[in-house]
């Protein structure tokens, strides 16, 4: 009992020191990483916007492959060599990036909350990273701010159109264009479904009473929606026309794509499986990227998107040969759970990492990462 009681005393005397300071519950540094932060957004948001954001297709397979390829791949660190002066800069496409990190085209932020597309390329601006919308960008462009950003679509109808939105881009400040060729129809979302999300309303906004409302008409049929279903490697050259900024070519999983999208002029590919929201049993990302790169054989940049939630991430999909990495999710659980300051520390907190994890491999560069630092396993669980 005695010793109880000079604990408890003990504690009492440090209470009021730096190293006993209580941090706020609601604090933007509280989650020490994406998964936390994933966690913090959860308990915030309604549940149909976390499960829009968090969900899959059907079984959700590719949604799990994943992570699940990022466990399979490990890397084999060397040391005794200099990595005093180590950086997260890249050049890609004719930009100067201070991280390899980009922040993807993400559908529905205005789930999470009101004017968040302004609030995530606020924060991009603010980290120095790129990001790729179609939106939220007008009024930073207007202010004269340096944002680095690329353009997002799904494909256009006629040559006329897609010329005008390429024309649009560029003469807006885009630095590119991302076409997403996975995205021909509505795909199969279970939880979607099961929440019965109206996808014709994709924002909930936030009335001044606090309380989140639920979409209007939440029954609206979803699957087999057309998107550009019609849409062939003749588009590449439709953008081309309209303006002199790169095109990048997203949703590449299949290595004759990769050569495809370099015989017709794409800029680079994107290794993507719409992050597990499109076609279910698709190979997951990480996976696919090697064949990707060496049927790319270094013509084009390649980069890759899907499952990544550290720095450590990063680092495997450098080694195995993406130029650069994109992240949707993970920016969303920022903005779920802290709005632009949390974007803005999970940008940092992915930088840092794969600034950390690049050094601890003994490089100095994203660069200089290689299949040379990379064993793939076969993990049995």
């Amino acid at each position: 009992m005695q010793r109880r009681e000079c604990v408890r005393n003990l504690l009492g005397l440090f209470a009021g020191s730096p190293l006993f300071a209580q941090q706020a519950p609601d604090d933007v540094n509280l989650p020490i990483n994406v998964h936390e932060f994933e966690e913090a957004a959860k308990r915030k948001l309604h549940k149909f916007a976390y499960d829009f954001i968090a969900g899959g297709t059907e079984d959700e397979h590719t949604l799990r492959a994943n992570r699940e390829a990022f466990s399979r791949v490990f890397l084999v660190p060397k040391f005794m060599t200099d990595v005093s002066d180590v950086s997260t800069g890249v050049d890609l496409l004719g930009l100067k990036l201070k991280s390899p990190v980009i922040i993807a085209p993400t559908g529905g932020k205005n789930l999470v909350i009101n004017n968040a597309d302004e609030l995530v390329a606020q924060a991009a601006l603010n980290k120095e990273i790129l990001i790729c919308t179609a939106t939220g960008v007008q009024k930073l462009l207007a202010d004269g701010k340096p944002l680095n950003w690329w353009s997002n679509t799904i494909g256009s109808k006629t040559k006329d159109q897609a010329r005008g939105f390429a024309r649009r881009t560029e003469d807006g400040g885009g630095k590119g264009i991302v076409v997403t060729i996975d995205n021909s129809y509505q795909s199969n979302r279970d939880r979607n479904n099961r929440n019965r999300f109206d996808y014709g309303y994709m924002s909930f906004g936030v009335p001044k009473d606090g309380e989140v409302r639920k979409p209007v008409n939440p029954a609206r049929p979803a699957m087999w929606q057309p998107h550009t279903p019609s849409m062939t490697w003749e588009y590449i050259e439709w953008l081309k026309s309209g303006s002199s900024i790169p095109v990048l070519i997203k949703g590449v999983l299949h290595p004759e794509d990769a050569a495809l999208a370099v015989k017709n002029g794409a800029d680079a590919v994107i290794v993507s499986n719409h992050g597990g929201r499109q076609l279910d049993g698709a190979i997951g990302s990480l996976d696919a990227l090697p064949d990707v790169v060496d049927a790319v054989g270094g013509k084009i940049p390649v980069l890759m998107d899907g499952g990544i939630r550290r720095g450590g991430d990063v680092a495997k999909a450098l080694a195995l040969g993406a130029k650069a990495v994109l992240v949707g999710r993970a920016p969303l659980w920022g903005l779920g759970a802290y709005g632009q300051a949390g974007v803005e520390r999970v940008l940092q907190l992915l930088t840092d990492e794969t600034r950390l994890a690049i050094a601890l491999s003994g490089k100095r560069r994203p660069a200089e990462m290689d299949r040379s630092i990379v064993k793939r396993m076969q993990v049995w669980r």
